[in-house]
């Protein structure tokens, strides 16, 4: 089994310094509930419009225009969600368009002597155009391009990014190998006069579809880039997720974040935190997507998806 150079390439060329403290880290979230109950093992996954979010890449895999729905209810009042177009007849060729937004809810608003005297908001927002195109056979690039805008009360900042991916599949071997260098980019204004780093992430995965049984797997690794911790602490940022084909319109998904299960570890467990659980199921063309993730003793995160013809 023989990866491409390219693929190679963009893994050490376009791979960035990892820092501690960066800002718009709902970028980090995946709002698709198919994504999220898989782990977020999704980067060499094809055939869904919320790859626009994962591997602008996978796109070219996608033979219709399709609309995509999700909502995610988060801890708290915290809320988020996402929409997702893909065209397949652009006058550019194919194109993803996606928003993704996050909802904090209210807060109480304070003086330095705790008398309070009102209440402020607080929300992120990402705004992305994507395209993909297949350059040679078995081979897929594709790029994104992102505005993204945080508010917090009366304060603003805003931000550009793009994210670049690519795909290689050996259909032989019923394998794909995907790559993807996600959120490059920098602030175009600040909160308070100091830039913060975005969320950059370089992961590499892979999909296999074993012979004679109805799931793929997948396998990724996150945070690459990041620089500032040892190539073991890397390798550990894993991913593993199934979906199972019950049956022509039914999908059993399972999932495991390892990044999130060791973040949320209390003392010495970590309970079911990482693990995740979903369901899809189509009706004529029209797809329903429930997940379910596990914070352990913290809580639980449910989101719920609809893909339709468009």
């Amino acid at each position: 089994m023989r990866v491409p150079l390219v693929i190679v390439t963009l893994a050490i060329a376009l791979s960035a310094d990892g820092r501690s403290q960066e800002t718009y880290r709902f970028l980090r979230t995946d709002i698709s509930p198919r994504v999220a109950a898989m782990g977020g093992a999704f980067v060499s996954m094809q055939g869904d419009p919320n790859s626009l979010f994962v591997n602008p890449a996978a796109l070219s895999s996608i033979q219709d225009d399709r609309l995509s729905f999700s909502y995610m209810d988060h801890l708290l009042d915290i809320n988020a969600g996402s929409v997702s177009l893909t065209l397949t007849e652009s006058p550019i060729g194919l194109l993803g368009l996606g928003i993704v937004y996050m909802h904090y809810g209210s807060f109480e608003q304070t003086d330095q002597a705790a008398n309070q005297y009102g209440t402020f908001t607080a929300s992120d927002l990402a705004i992305s155009a994507a395209t993909s195109r297949t350059i040679e056979e078995n081979l897929s690039l594709g790029v994104a391009l992102k505005f993204i805008h945080s508010s917090l009360g009366d304060f603003r900042s805003q931000a550009v990014a793009a994210d670049l991916g690519a795909i290689y599949t050996i259909p032989e071997e019923r394998i794909g190998i995907g790559i993807a260098l996600q959120h490059a980019g920098f602030q175009l204004s600040t909160y308070a006069g100091t830039r913060e780093p975005l969320p950059t992430d370089l992961r590499i995965g892979i999909t296999k579809r074993p012979e004679h049984l109805p799931v793929q797997l997948n396998f990724n690794i996150h945070g690459l880039n990041e620089t500032d911790r040892s190539l073991w602490e890397r390798l550990r940022q894993f991913s593993f997720g199934a979906e199972f084909e019950m049956s022509s319109s039914l999908r059993l998904r399972l999932g495991l974040n390892n990044r999130v299960r060791r973040d949320l570890k209390l003392g010495t467990s970590s309970g079911l935190a990482g693990f995740s659980i979903g369901v899809g199921f189509g009706v004529s063309r029209y797809l329903f997507d429930y997940a379910f993730n596990s914070y352990g003793s913290v809580g639980g995160l449910h989101r719920l998806g609809i893909n339709a013809p468009f």
